[in-house]
């Protein structure tokens, strides 16, 4: 039992290094003055799901959700 949480605590740590990585990587969400004259309807602005900021915004949900299980996981001491 002993090992399983171990292994589960550095999981944790590689999972709070990439989510702080990937939110760093992220762009601010500021639109500025070009969102009231419209120039955020360009190409990129509506496939920015298959972009890289797109999965980058997929890759810190999926992040966050591991973060809370295992944080949860971990502190009622289940393992």
């Amino acid at each position: 039992m002993e090992i399983l949480k171990t292994i589960l605590t550095v999981v944790f740590i590689i999972v709070c290094l990439l989510l702080t990585v990937i939110i760093l990587l992220q762009e601010g969400k500021s639109a500025g003055l070009g969102a009231i004259a419209g120039a955020a309807d360009t190409y990129w602005g509506k496939n920015k799901g298959r972009s890289m900021e797109g999965r980058l915004v997929t890759g810190t949900k999926i992040l966050v959700a591991l973060f809370i299980v295992l944080a949860v996981a971990l502190n009622l001491g289940v393992f």
